[in-house]
């Protein structure tokens, strides 16, 4: 249901939906809005720009849902890796992943922030969300915050609030994310988008576990643990000026680094049939493997993009053919492209191969071919050009 278009609002078909699941898309990027969608009964918030690969996704992970009650937020329903299923679990036997769900288990009987940091695709929200789970806050709400997503004026008045008569347009008192998961845990993905006056105000949050709504001077307490997520290089980010070095002190008391799919070699296989099963099941097909050229291809590719793109390139797979065995050839992947990018004599991180990729490749493929090259959705190709300065090519292809 779309949230704002003449005539009835689509918050009105939550109501008459009865136990049919409503999602909602908007192109009025708000938490707020999600939030109030959510409360009302919607199980899920999609914000445009957003193209077709990302909307068939959220429907069928709505669909494949066992567990019926709807959750009270986005970040309030369990995820699985790779998967929709009830229980929030770390897939591999990997050395890396079995030190991370050990330092999970140990993380997860504290109270105090964790700062969790990883490439784009690695499951950084998944491990939030078994923080979350395995510690004495499971009870209580998961509150998700998409730093990224929002703009930066409303990024305070989302996590923190605001008085009436704040800002033009605050006709009313709005209570904020950061008050709403009082009792659980307040997780900030992108926490490196947060702007530095909001920043102040987290500080204040981590040290006195209160808050100040924009436009009062009135504090109020919560009981919060705030996670953080990142992908960026967070040092440079303060010798850059544009994090506080006192903000990452107080969130890297605890850190959880997930490893990129690459550094899981042993993993990809296994990850990889799981997923395949998972899709099968879900879309009502056959039971499906990877022939053995498929599967060096698998061992082989870079992954740039992580489990999502893993994910991504499967199922792209499974729509492109009947066949019980899925080829090399129907995965579409290009080893030569793997084999450069694992040159041991150029080492790129994760933002200079987002910005060569792009750059290289922009002129002769589409919008949507780059996104699902690089494993994610169009809306986050977006974002990210925007953040890393890099325009859209005139006359360059489109859709």
């Amino acid at each position: 249901s779309d949230l704002r278009l003449p005539g009835a609002p689509g918050t009105e078909l939550i109501g008459s939906a009865g136990n049919t699941p409503v999602l909602i898309m908007t192109s009025y990027a708000s938490l707020r809005s999600a939030v109030d969608a959510m409360k009302q009964g919607a199980v899920d918030y999609i914000a445009k720009p957003f193209d077709h690969d990302e909307m068939v996704s959220a429907v069928e992970r709505i669909l494949g849902q066992k567990n019926s009650a709807r959750p009270a937020t986005r970040s309030s329903s369990q995820k699985k890796e790779g998967s929709s299923g009830n229980a929030a679990t770390l897939l591999g036997d990997s050395e890396a992943m079995s030190t991370l769900r050990h330092r999970i288990e140990r993380v997860a009987g504290s109270d105090n922030p964790v700062l969790i940091t990883g490439e784009a695709g690695s499951g950084k929200e998944l491990v939030a969300s078994i923080v979350h789970q395995q510690s004495s806050r499971h009870r209580g709400p998961l509150i998700t915050v998409s730093c990224a997503a929002l703009p930066a004026d409303q990024l305070e008045s989302e996590i923190f609030g605001h008085d009436k008569g704040a800002f033009a347009g605050a006709q009313a008192n709005h209570r904020g994310l950061a008050e709403s998961a009082h009792g659980g845990t307040l997780f900030l993905e992108d926490i490196d988008a947060l702007p530095l006056e909001a920043q102040t105000r987290l500080l204040r949050l981590l040290a006195d576990q209160e808050i100040r709504r924009v436009g009062s001077v009135e504090p109020r307490k919560v009981d919060v643990r705030v996670l953080a997520a990142s992908q960026r290089d967070l040092p440079r980010l303060i010798r850059e000026g544009r994090l506080r070095e006192d903000l990452y002190f107080r969130l890297n008391v605890l850190e959880l680094k997930v490893p990129p799919l690459r550094d899981r070699h042993d993993d990809i296989l296994p990850l990889a049939q799981h997923l395949l099963d998972g899709l099968c099941q879900r879309l009502g097909l056959e039971s499906k493997a990877f022939s053995d050229d498929a599967a060096e291809v698998l061992q082989n590719y870079y992954w740039p993009g992580n489990v999502r793109e893993l994910g991504n390139v499967i199922e792209r797979a499974l729509i492109m053919t009947d066949e019980p065995l899925i080829s090399a050839e129907v995965l579409d992947i290009d080893p030569g492209e793997s084999r450069s990018l694992q040159d041991p004599q150029e080492e790129l991180s994760l933002e200079d191969y987002f910005a060569r990729f792009v750059l290289e490749n922009q002129e002769h493929m589409t919008e949507t071919e780059l996104a699902r090259k690089l494993g994610i959705s169009r809306k986050c190709l977006w974002e990210r050009r925007q953040r890393l300065g890099i325009p859209r090519k005139k006359g360059s292809a489109t859709g």
